[in-house]
């Protein structure tokens, strides 16, 4: 039997990993989608502070995945983690409950990426919060630097997955993923 596995669905925000995530768990009955941006939503006090917010779900999620990848299915997890320790912690919630951590970085071109960020609707709370944590951060040049950070731990994170995505065409980017997932199984 083949293990459960947390989908790590990692980016800079903008390239589209909620997207993928919510389209994979309706696709795939009984797969949990692990969205820690809603997750924040329900911290009080996360409209004062979002990053703040994140910090306190994430044990919590990280629970969350450990006990649905032992006892229920597998996992989504569209969240962008840029710190190795971090993402570190995620690989072991997978790994220490005899699932699979399956890393895949969405990657696309700085300036579309960013387009795509500021374009995103804000009518879902996450997605208003982050566009302030953004702005407030330095705008173009905070995506910059995720951008960049995303690149560089996928040069030194054993076993990353980059997959291209496809601007304004999500249906080859999630046809893309699907088949590097599949390729896994084959190889496994």
């Amino acid at each position: 039997m083949t293990p459960h596995r947390l989908i790590h669905l990692n980016g800079p925000p903008g390239v589209g990993k909620s997207t993928l995530a919510a389209r994979y768990a309706a696709d795939h009955p009984g797969t949990l989608n692990c969205e820690i941006d809603l997750l924040r939503g329900l911290v009080g006090g996360v409209e004062e502070d979002f990053s703040h917010a994140g910090t306190l779900i994430r044990p919590a999620a990280l629970a969350m995945v450990a006990a649905y990848l032992e006892h229920s299915g597998d996992v989504v997890l569209p969240q962008m983690i840029a710190n190795p320790a971090e993402l570190d912690r995620f690989r072991r919630a997978a790994t220490g409950h005899g699932g699979a951590h399956v890393h895949v970085v969405l990657t696309g071109g700085p300036a579309d990426v960013a387009a795509r960020f500021h374009d995103r609707s804000t009518d879902l709370l996450h997605h208003r919060l982050a566009a302030r944590t953004v702005a407030a951060d330095g705008g173009v040049s905070a995506l910059r630097r995720w951008h960049e950070a995303m690149a560089g731990l996928a040069e030194t994170e054993p076993d990353t997955i980059l997959l291209p995505t496809a601007p304004g065409d999500i249906e080859a980017t999630y046809a893309d993923l699907l088949a590097t997932l599949d390729q896994l199984v084959i190889q496994g």
